[in-house]
């Protein structure tokens, strides 16, 4: 689910649909609509995402993820934490304009987005936060370096165990916005954004540890 249909969230409900997602779009104004252009596949709601009824129509009771995406911090934030609170929404993210409130709303259990530019890759990601994105590869193409986000199973874990169970190289963390090279020797966060250099022969290996319980 997409609350807000501007720049942001119609470019993410785009994507999300041509990669084989369902997706429902809400937004106040029917007008914003057009910028899904004809092609869309999924469906479009009109009226306020923090309303009951107008989420229940647009299916959050199914949904897997809610992106809170609209022009006000305040309406994004709620939506979000509704869709958290009364209806169990695993993955839910909130863009903010305002930097400074992003770490009382990470005090909520909230994940929040603010830089721009940013906007559509980062809510994609904390939207399927299982999935693995590659950075850059070599010449060869069997070297890449992917980013990813720490599965909740990792957190409380010493990230070196990772690096010597998956054989990939720990290059960076990112915690809290903040990059950090001494990944090897930190012990793993919810929330945590990994950067890692993996042969793509090894590619499975890793995902396999991430997906394990350490």
């Amino acid at each position: 689910m997409v609350a807000g249909c501007g720049r942001v969230g119609s470019g993410l409900a785009i994507t999300l649909a041509e990669q084989g997602h369902s997706v429902a779009v809400i937004d106040r104004n029917a007008k914003a609509f057009k910028r899904l252009g004809v092609g869309f596949s999924g469906s479009t709601v009109i009226g306020s995402s923090f309303d009951r009824m107008v989420l229940q129509s647009a299916g959050i009771r199914d949904a897997d993820g809610l992106a809170a995406v609209s022009n006000g911090d305040n309406t994004n934030i709620l939506t979000a934490r509704i869709a958290r609170e009364n209806y169990g929404v695993k993955n839910v993210v909130a863009r903010i304009y305002d930097p400074r409130r992003a770490m009382i709303y990470k005090k909520l259990g909230i994940p929040t987005v603010a830089t721009v530019t940013w906007t559509v890759d980062q809510v994609e990601r904390w939207l399927s936060p299982e999935r693995t994105t590659e950075l850059w590869n070599d010449s060869s193409g069997k070297l890449m370096l992917i980013e990813r986000i720490l599965p909740s199973s990792w957190a409380g874990a010493s990230l070196k165990t990772l690096e010597e169970l998956s054989g990939a190289r720990l290059v960076a963390v990112t915690r809290a916005g903040v990059a950090r090279l001494d990944g090897h020797a930190l012990i793993g966060q919810d929330g945590d954004v990994l950067t890692l250099a993996v042969l793509r022969e090894q590619g499975e290996r890793l995902e396999q540890t991430l997906e394990s319980a350490p």
